[in-house]
């Protein structure tokens, strides 16, 4: 009983969940993260490329960042000072330049170990490349583990995701349908979707239902995912949806459904603009990865020149699951939600009142004799 409850418990735990758990795991350098521990975290370093910031950035804050022991939080290509007696956990995306830029860490000695997690999986030449760089520099024993984590989609809600961020525009509608299109730059767009797909089925730890429509990219990309998903099921000792991943078992047979269909079958969609509280957000501000970027500006300022506006402050809103008035009032018509900031207001006044009320009640207290 108690593991058929444990079973049904992970296949109804949201991939925002499962997501998050996938990183606070590789944070603790790939060891499942104790949430109640209370011992003293291992102090480390955080060192991401822009994909893998993009991924963290709208789960885990940059409190729960320092709760897992992280310090600092680099950029792989800035300008990084060593710190010699600290691990550094790595989280990147394998291509050349990122493998160019670990190799050149690592003859630098920048740090005290390296934990290397790469979001798709490495091929082998270039983790031949890491390895014959650890060995020039006499660092082998640094490098610690190095891991493939299967991250590479971006999760903005419990059951959303997006595929990419960074190069978006190369995988998007317009890039599959370029006239100019090449045969070789179709394939390289057909194989980031699938890649992206296949890590999040790996993270979800289920082999899904493919249905696609026909003659469509919808098509190539379920094929390729097809094949993708049976080369690795057919190794049973290296399959990643084996063992915990599955949840539910490995003879589960319930199995979600990945139903691929092509924009051109419905482009009116895109056009709507709903009035929901989301919908606007999303139109008119600039709403990036659940966070919200405003501009401030107060009036003009004098001077012998004459008037001009005063700089402009930037104030950003992190738009998560924590922000109990986002969560409930995202998909409700905005006239309603104006009546809710009304209410709020209205409440906060009346807490503030009462505060003051209380206040004034002991100050009265404390000058009697």
């Amino acid at each position: 009983m108690a593991a058929a409850a444990a079973a049904t418990a992970a296949a109804a735990a949201s991939i925002r969940e499962r997501q998050t758990v996938a990183l606070k795991r590789m944070l603790n350098f790939n060891v499942p993260h104790i949430k109640n521990s209370t011992g003293e975290p291992v102090w480390k370093v955080l060192i991401y490329d822009r994909f893998g910031q993009d991924i963290i950035s709208p789960l885990l804050s940059v409190k729960e960042l320092r709760d897992m022991g992280i310090t600092l939080h680099l950029l792989l290509h800035s300008d990084r000072d060593p710190i010699p007696d600290v691990p550094a956990v790595y989280f990147v995306m394998p291509t050349e330049e990122n493998i160019d830029r670990m190799c050149q860490d690592l003859r630098n000695q920048l740090y005290e170990s390296y934990y290397l997690n790469f979001i798709s999986a490495i091929s082998r030449s270039k983790l031949e490349d890491i390895a014959n760089a650890a060995l020039a520099a006499s660092a082998v024993t640094q490098v610690a583990k190095v891991f493939d984590q299967y991250l590479n989609f971006i999760t903005l809600e419990d059951d959303m995701f997006v595929l990419c961020n960074q190069n978006k525009e190369l995988v998007s509608y317009r890039a599959i349908n370029r006239p100019d299109i090449t045969d070789t730059e179709m394939e390289t767009v057909m194989d980031t979707i699938v890649d992206s797909l296949f890590c999040f089925f790996v993270t979800l730890g289920a082999v899904p239902i493919i249905r696609c429509s026909r003659g469509t990219a919808a098509e190539m990309v379920a094929v390729k995912l097809d094949k993708k998903l049976r080369e690795n099921l057919r190794d049973a000792r290296n399959s990643l949806f084996t063992g915990d991943t599955l949840g539910a078992g490995q003879f589960s047979f319930q199995r979600p459904l990945l139903v691929l269909v092509d924009r051109n079958i419905d482009l009116a969609t895109p056009l709507h603009h709903t009035w929901t509280y989301q919908a606007l957000v999303h139109d008119v501000l600039d709403f990036h990865l659940n966070r919200v970027n405003l501009e401030e500006s107060s009036g003009v300022e004098n001077s012998p020149a004459g008037a001009r506006p005063k700089r402009k402050n930037k104030k950003s809103y992190d738009l998560t699951p924590v922000d109990k008035f986002w969560q409930k009032h995202k998909g409700s018509p905005f006239p309603e939600v104006a009546e809710s900031v009304q209410q709020e207001l209205e409440s906060y006044r009346a807490q503030e009142d009462e505060v003051k009320r209380l206040k004034s009640i002991m100050k009265g207290k404390m000058k009697e004799p």
